[in-house]
């Protein structure tokens, strides 16, 4: 059920989508005056699952989920329609509109997901407002990661700043690591002040290690929520609303020091005391080989900043929110292209997208994903890649620069050269998919 509920999600995310951007160029080829000869959601080779005649634009439904498109009479695209492009130029034609009308058409689609997205931020501003945990609510510092204690950090060190800018919201902290390009991080360390620098080489061990830099630390309370499969603690007769007291004697004042000397007991037996119903019980548990307790601990509830917004300032809101997502995404593009980061092998496609949504529906979350989608069909569509709205762009400003249009067989080369550039990145994305399915 879980995974058709994110099927479900992500098939009607991208159908929007889709439908949005396609209607970008529908709407300014219909302003001056191209014939649309097609509007399909999805592609149709061979094909399609619904279709009907509409004036002079056939309408449908394609089998083939990897997007959308309309036809363009006398335009050189996805259908590759050279018989076409033989005959002589009619007025109603792509290619026989000035350069800036085609310009327009070309970028119709990209400005659509661009105000999509800002449209859906607006909403979600205006529905939900904004949650955050302000930095300065972490009363007990952070829990470093294995790249974070590389770097000179400790547990329980308290961020200040990075490259001297105040850090206000804590989810801010991993973002400007991997994408900013940090050099150092002042931290709070036992009443004392302290500037690290961030060593070469930080950011390819944290996209390697899938983690974040650092985390909330949280106090101990040893409450038990649930259990694992298999869970040692269970079997040895520790139930759910049980608090764990000790470890072979010891109390622990955080939730990472527990982890740590749970993990350094692997596959050794461990005196366990712990409070049941107000009695206090001990035991002996085995520790797994994983080093696990089997515990889920009830979680420390923090402090979050709730921010409202009324339908006015929820506009303004929503735009900002739309040009920090813009450019991110281009920062994650930058990082994607440095080999030396090796995020280019966290490249996923439908079914690396699909995982993002939750399991169970909710509205806020579907609305979030399909913003933050929208914003990089937009960004991946600019892209001067041939066979992309990017490429179409590119060829048009080189016209109107030079005022020298660039030949129909060029066009025809260079689009079948780009469609073989994305195939291959589909294919390496999706490929992705498969092997993490196969060899996680």
């Amino acid at each position: 059920m879980e995974i058709f509920v994110k099927v479900i999600q992500l098939i009607l995310s991208l159908s929007i989508l889709v439908i949005i951007h396609e209607v970008g160029h529908f709407m300014f080829a219909k302003l001056f005056k191209c014939r649309v000869e097609k509007f399909y959601l999805f592609f149709d080779p061979y094909f399609s699952l619904y279709k009907k005649q509409v004036g002079e634009t056939e309408y449908g439904v394609g089998w083939l989920p990897l997007g959308g498109y309309v036809k363009i009479s006398g335009m050189i695209d996805e259908s590759m329609d050279k018989e076409q492009l033989k005959q002589e130029p009619q007025p109603w034609e792509f290619r026989s509109k000035p350069a800036w009308q085609r310009l327009l058409i070309m970028i119709g689609g990209v400005m659509n997901n661009v105000i999509l997205a800002c449209i859906i931020y607006t909403g979600i501003s205006f529905v939900w407002g904004d949650s955050y945990l302000p930095n300065k609510n972490l009363t007990y510092g952070v829990q470093v990661s294995e790249v974070a204690q590389k770097a000179g950090l400790q547990d329980g060190d308290k961020i200040v700043s990075i490259d001297g800018v105040a850090i206000d919201r804590f989810s801010d902290i991993t973002k400007k690591i991997l994408l900013e390009d940090a050099q150092t991080i002042t931290v709070t360390r036992d009443q004392e002040q302290l500037k690290l620098n961030i060593p070469e080489g930080t950011v390819a061990e944290l996209v390697s290690s899938k983690t974040s830099f650092v985390y909330p630390r949280m106090p101990f309370n040893g409450k038990v929520l649930n259990f694992s499969k298999g869970s040692p603690a269970r079997n040895a007769g520790v139930n759910i609303k049980d608090s764990v007291v000790a470890l072979d004697g010891q109390k622990f004042a955080y939730y990472d020091q527990a982890v740590k000397y749970i993990e350094s007991k692997a596959g050794q037996d461990v005196a366990l005391t712990f409070n049941h119903k107000g009695e206090v019980k001990n035991t002996t548990v085995t520790i797994s080989e994983g080093g696990k307790l089997g515990v889920y601990y009830q979680p420390h509830q923090f402090k979050f900043e709730q921010i409202h917004y009324s339908f006015l300032q929820s506009i303004p809101r929503g735009i900002q929110k739309g040009k920090a997502t813009i450019v991110n995404y281009l920062k994650q593009l930058k990082l994607m292209g440095d080999p030396d980061t090796g995020a280019y092998k966290s490249v996923g496609g439908f079914i690396s997208i699909g995982k993002i949504f939750p399991g169970t529906w909710d509205w806020y979350s579907f609305w979030s994903m399909t913003a933050l989608l929208s914003v990089v069909l937009a960004v991946m569509n600019i892209l001067p890649i041939p066979a992309l709205d990017g490429g179409h762009v590119m060829f048009l400003m080189y016209e109107i620069i030079t005022r020298r249009k660039p030949s129909e067989k060029f066009l025809e080369y260079a689009q079948t050269i780009g469609m073989f550039l994305l195939f291959g990145l589909l294919l390496y994305a999706n490929g992705n998919d498969i092997i993490k399915l196969i060899f996680k």
